[in-house]
């Protein structure tokens, strides 16, 4: 946001609204006032208020009605109020009604600070979500493929050039990186959307199985085939096959994918009859498939044939660009119950993480930071990261052990830390006071203790 912040008091009580309007002012603040919620109205029809300070009670509509109206003309504009008749039907009501925060006369000036600046930091906080949002739309006719790096846009345009041939497809990169959400991009963006998109693990079914798997068998054809069963080759008619893990299947097996791809024919076990197949083959692997034929553990005619088309992911950690737009998605699919944001620093945080298992690891890390997490807005100490390599000594316990090491008094590391915490609120000591857990008249002597002595850290 270019230009101060703008707030909007409203009060039919001249001194108070002069009393704020100074306050804020002083803070750099551009204030304007109304002595109704018509007036207000009026004036919210042609400004855009980043706050709105209003009273309760007032001659004609009241502070609560004021709520509910900009809840509906300018929604992403937060509301305090303000009354002299606190009771806890009326923060009820005010909360009930939407108001973002809700303070009782007389106040100190750093109360009602602090609340405007909560109010500020969630505002900023959903424009920030909002951004996002339009960075995913932009993205989302890729359907569940996300990003927005130049790696992931030449992905796209790939995907948007091949989506409508019967090509092969081989998509490589690391576990985690999306290899399957790519496959099934290309899959429901093609003329074969409508038919069957069939996946399978080449890892998950044991070697002696994935072949019955694949073509299907016919009763009888080894022990416990009771019965006979379509392969996947067959049941993907019409649509797509997609064999992840491609490089760890077995060289016989190998052999006979090839035979399917150049043929278009396949020959289920057991059986003797042949079956024309139509299926589109995306394959996928984590594996240097180069290196694999190189060491003899993979057929280069079938790469050849697998490879029409190669599509590379790149690592998470190489593209940090897409993070913001990843951990948005994922907190509107693990956040069901109510909106959740992430601050700049969390997010700062998670963009500089290696991600070794790469988008899977941020979604797990997402959900499980909002599930241990009560807050609204995720902040740095929320993240469940994990622990990558030995535990470093923390800059804080570098402090604590420096202090130590030259004597310094429990009072005065006490008054340190008081004098650290304010510079981080910029003086907001309501704030100081919360994070400290003391209250503000404690706090207040113990600053101008400090500051009557000076002192310096250690």
């Amino acid at each position: 946001m270019t230009g101060p912040h703008q707030i909007l008091v409203v009060d039919d009580d001249r001194a108070m609204r002069e009393l704020l309007a100074s306050l804020f002012k002083e803070r750099g603040f551009s204030v304007q006032e109304a002595t109704s919620a018509d007036a207000a109205l009026e004036k919210v029809a042609d400004t855009e208020f980043d706050v709105v300070l209003s009273d309760i009670r007032m001659p004609g509509r009241s502070g609560i009605d004021l709520v509910g109206e900009l809840r509906r003309l300018r929604p992403s504009t937060p509301v305090v109020l303000m009354t002299a008749f606190g009771t806890i039907s009326s923060a009820v009501d005010a909360m009930r009604a939407g108001a973002f925060d809700y303070i009782t006369k007389p106040f100190e000036p750093d109360v009602v600070s602090f609340a405007v600046d909560r109010a500020l930091e969630r505002r900023a906080l959903e424009e920030e979500n909002r951004k996002l949002r339009r960075a995913v739309d932009r993205t989302g006719s890729m359907g569940e493929l996300m990003g927005q790096s130049p790696a992931m846009r030449e992905i796209f345009a790939l995907i948007r050039k091949v989506a409508g041939s019967r090509s092969s497809v081989l998509i490589t990169g690391e576990s985690g990186t999306g290899k399957e959400v790519v496959a099934r991009t290309i899959h429901y963006h093609g003329s074969r959307a409508e038919k069957p998109f069939v996946p399978v693990n080449c890892t998950a079914i044991p070697e002696g199985l994935l072949e019955s798997e694949l073509f299907g068998h016919v009763r009888g054809a080894f022990t416990g085939a009771y019965t006979s069963k379509r392969g996947l080759f067959e049941k993907a008619q019409g649509g797509t096959l997609f064999l992840d893990e491609i490089g760890d299947m077995g060289l016989s097996l190998q052999g006979k994918l090839l035979r399917v791809l150049q043929d278009r024919e396949i020959r289920p076990v057991g059986g003797t009859q042949v079956l024309r197949v139509d299926a589109r083959i995306i394959t996928a692997t984590n594996k240097d498939l180069r290196a694999e034929m190189e060491a003899g553990r993979f057929r280069e005619d079938l790469y050849y044939r697998l490879s029409v088309i190669p599509i590379h992911i790149s690592p998470l950690r190489e593209r940090p660009e897409d993070i913001p737009v990843l951990v948005e998605t994922f907190l509107r699919r693990h956040s069901e119950d109510r909106p959740r944001f992430v601050s700049p620093a969390a997010m700062e945080r998670l963009m500089g993480h290696p991600w070794r298992g790469n988008a899977r690891e941020l979604e797990n890390v997402v959900e499980r930071s909002v599930a241990l997490s009560e807050r609204d807005t995720l902040e740095v100490e929320d993240l469940q990261l994990p622990q990558s390599g030995p535990r470093r000594e923390a800059a804080g316990e570098a402090y604590l052990r420096a202090a130590a090491r030259r004597g310094l008094a429990l009072r005065a590391l006490e008054d340190l830390y008081i004098e650290e915490v304010l510079r981080h609120t910029g003086g907001n000591k309501v704030r100081a006071a919360r994070i400290l857990g003391i209250d503000r008249k404690t706090l207040y002597r113990r600053a101008g203790r400090r500051g009557a002595e000076g002192g310096s850290a250690p």
